[in-house]
């Protein structure tokens, strides 16, 4: 693209935000909590090809500006680890909120079709789980133990183990996103149909409970992590797919640096749940049920405070922030 070209593109955009930090009045302040990523963005877009640029000056002075003003009273997020993961993430995760609810909404109705396949047809759980695992999970729940399985091998084994599985799970989840967001959902398919027919296989044993108390001890950040990697690779998916005004490549590379920014905050979920499956999990049957039923809910509600209330109260702060100035 020409520079006169992607000025003018984005000219209008720019001014938008100009007004925000200038003090003037205001049309359509909810654009402005996503502004701050896009000029970003084009600041990095214009110092790759057009390197010498006044344009790079404007912006970037634009974007100090922005920055002075909206962290001024905050010394402590001028470190990048802690803006990383208190502003950058989930200012990223509210510009591309409707991904995580498509991935949501894909994984959701793939757990009800695999738990439907498994009410209706008896075979069904043996073909996605295996024969060995279904023939052990039923001697574990004769013996009284439904959930036997997570106490095999050693605490620390297990934690390395399942945590590394996890972590190659959710990259792939994500890579797959190159092809047209295909691969993506086919991930989300595959791990929605087997978590349903899991479960409802517990179900028709008539153990459901003692699943549930045991497995999403660990199962609320490791499944909800998954969801979220899905909700990167379908974004980087819809980049090559919808470049808008970009070129294609431009389109992709941008989708690919937020699609890795959130794939890399799932990170230390997935760990959390390893630890978890890996040293409590297995203690399960013996914990009252106030317990394990806490540890659930502290878990669950961690990590969708992060991703679904968090993004939503940050965007209305900076939203505050830029009306004032």
């Amino acid at each position: 693209m020409r520079e006169v070209a992607f000025i003018k593109q984005n000219k209008e955009k720019w001014f938008h935000f100009e007004q925000a930090i200038f003090g003037k009045n205001l049309k359509n302040p909810d654009e402005l909590a996503s502004l701050y990523i896009q000029l970003i963005n084009d600041l990095a877009y214009a110092q790759t090809y057009y390197p010498k640029s006044k344009t790079i000056i404007y912006l970037n002075n634009l974007a100090a500006k922005a920055f002075q003003k909206i962290y001024k009273t905050k010394r402590e997020d001028t470190n990048r680890f802690v803006h990383f993961w208190k502003v950058e993430v989930p200012m990223i995760v509210y510009e591309y909120r409707r991904y995580v609810l498509y991935a949501f909404i894909i994984f959701g109705s793939f757990v009800g079709i695999g738990a439907l396949s498994a009410a209706f047809d008896d075979t069904f759980v043996r073909l996605i789980l295996g024969d060995h695992y279904v023939n052990m999970t039923l001697e574990n729940i004769e013996k009284g133990d439904p959930v036997a399985v997570y106490k095999s091998g050693s605490n620390w084994g297990s934690f390395i183990g399942i945590t590394l599985n996890n972590l190659y799970v959710g990259i792939r989840t994500f890579i797959l996103g190159v092809f047209g967001g295909l691969g993506t959902g086919l991930s989300l398919l595959y791990n929605g149909i087997m978590l349903g027919s899991f479960q409802y296989f517990f179900h028709k044993e008539g153990v459901l409970w003692e699943s549930v108390r045991g497995i999403w001890i660990h199962g609320a950040m490791e499944i909800f992590a998954i969801v979220i990697e899905g909700a990167a690779g379908l974004m980087l998916g819809a980049s090559i797919l919808f470049p808008k005004t970009y070129s294609r490549l431009t389109s992709f590379k941008m989708g690919m640096k937020d699609g890795v920014k959130i794939l890399i905050s799932t990170f230390p979920f997935t760990f959390c749940a390893g630890f978890l499956e890996g040293y409590v999990t297995r203690y399960s049957n013996v914990m009252p049920n106030w317990l394990s039923v806490g540890i659930i809910l502290i878990t669950l509600s961690i990590i969708s405070y992060y991703y679904l209330i968090y993004p939503f109260i940050l965007n209305k702060k900076l939203k505050k922030q830029y009306a004032i100035i």
